[in-house]
């Protein structure tokens, strides 16, 4: 019996040895490779760490590839530890990207960059590698932008002449200014309505035409750059073309305004006149319905006269003897005109 208690106790421990070699096996195949890469390339990531970051859910592949780029780069533990890749990996972060940066950075040798400044640039959503390429290689940006709808930017100068101009922006990134700063679309804002307040205070346009560099000067010496993600090296007009005479546009526009008012006044007098024309033509019917009710009140007062004899027979018969001379004078002063001046 003991033998055979003996036999199972070795075939238990022998499956237990096999089990646990099979587990170094796999640990060890598994976790070789990156292993042997950041030792061979003095990336000081061991095995455990390796290990822990499995726990820790975070992508070895990742991680030891950004640690030996940083290394082979330059970057010693003391400035870019695998912890740091690590915070920045689970925080959401681009670490490869965030490396490449930094390597690109270095190698310009006129970019400071820090990983604090490139980590937080990267979880603010914005491309680091791109901004320090911008940096290097500065970014040319259209003005207006295209795709905006617009040819040209539209300004008018003191004399009334319209000028369309398209203008190229020369910006570098500004990578102290990244985060927070204005984007592209501010800077084309901002340049277009320093080109539009540039020629406006231009007294003809023709000065504008002969020295488009007045525009450049003027808008830089603005500062437009300011609080934004970029710092902007030249402003330079691609193009100026002569629009429309907006001033005699305007002035015609006014001239037929004034026209309508004084067309409108006009017609209102006319009414007035027209109503006080009517009113005249009432007040002549009024009087003349005066003058009839008072001529019928003559025959009235004739025959209470010669009832009251304050009036007689002969007195009437002399007044009308009167009248009818007065018609007669007035019927002949009618028919016969009046007498034509001698020469």
């Amino acid at each position: 019996m003991f033998g055979e208690a003996g036999g199972m106790l070795a075939v238990v421990i022998a499956v237990a040895v096999l089990f646990a070699l099979l587990v170094v096996v796999a640990v060890f195949a598994n976790y070789f490779r990156l292993w042997i890469q950041s030792f061979l390339t003095g990336a000081g990531i061991s095995i455990w760490d390796l290990i822990g970051m499995t726990f820790r859910k975070v992508n070895k592949d990742v991680i030891v590839k950004s640690k030996i780029m940083a290394v082979q780069a330059g970057f010693g533990d003391d400035m870019l530890t695998s912890k740091a890749l690590e915070a920045h990996y689970l925080a959401g972060g681009n670490v490869p990207l965030v490396i490449r940066a930094l390597i690109a950075a270095n190698k310009a040798k006129t970019i400071k960059l820090s990983y604090r400044e490139a980590t937080a640039i990267d979880l603010a959503g914005r491309n680091v590698l791109e901004a320090v390429q911008t940096s290097v290689y500065p970014k040319v940006i259209d003005c207006p932008a295209k795709g905006s709808g617009r040819e040209s930017l539209d300004a008018v100068a003191k004399n009334g002449i319209q000028l369309k101009v398209r203008a190229r922006v020369t910006v570098r990134a500004n990578l102290q200014q990244l985060i927070g700063g204005a984007t592209e679309e501010t800077i084309i804002a901002r340049v277009g309505e320093g080109i539009v307040s540039a020629i406006g205070s231009a007294d003809d346009h023709m000065q504008v035409l002969e020295n488009p560099d007045r525009i450049s000067k003027a808008v830089l010496a603005r500062r437009l750059d300011s609080q934004t993600a970029f710092e902007i090296v030249s402003i330079d007009i691609a193009d100026i073309d002569v629009g429309e005479n907006v001033g005699a546009r305007l002035r015609a526009d006014q001239a037929e305004a004034d026209t309508r008012v004084a067309r409108a006044r006009a017609e209102g007098r006319r009414a007035m006149a027209v109503a006080a024309e009517q009113e005249q033509h009432a007040s002549i019917e009024e009087s003349k319905s005066k003058l009839v009710e008072a001529e019928a009140e003559v025959p009235k007062a004739m025959a209470e006269a010669f009832r009251s004899g304050k009036l007689g027979i002969l007195d009437y018969y002399k007044l009308r003897n009167v009248q009818a001379d007065t018609d007669m004078r007035r019927s002949i002063a009618t028919v016969s005109g009046p007498t034509p001046a001698k020469a």
